[in-house]
């Protein structure tokens, strides 16, 4: 039972939610673990949380939890 996801003009084709994450989902740039819901992102960097952001000197933004 194989799915797409189409991103980007491409389409990948995967057997699991874990194999698309792991090929799909972005890397927060300060822990890198995969960011799987909602992150935060400052311009083209992406991070899992805001005290990952803080810690890589991005001071404006706050988690919404």
């Amino acid at each position: 039972m194989s799915f797409e996801v189409h991103a980007q003009g491409a389409v990948h084709v995967f057997d699991s939610f874990e194999c698309a994450i792991q090929r799909m989902a972005p890397v927060c740039e300060h822990c890198q673990c995969r960011i799987v819901g909602h992150g935060v992102e400052a311009g083209d960097r992406f991070f899992c949380c805001a005290h990952c952001a803080r810690e890589s000197g991005v001071r404006e933004l706050v988690d919404h939890a």
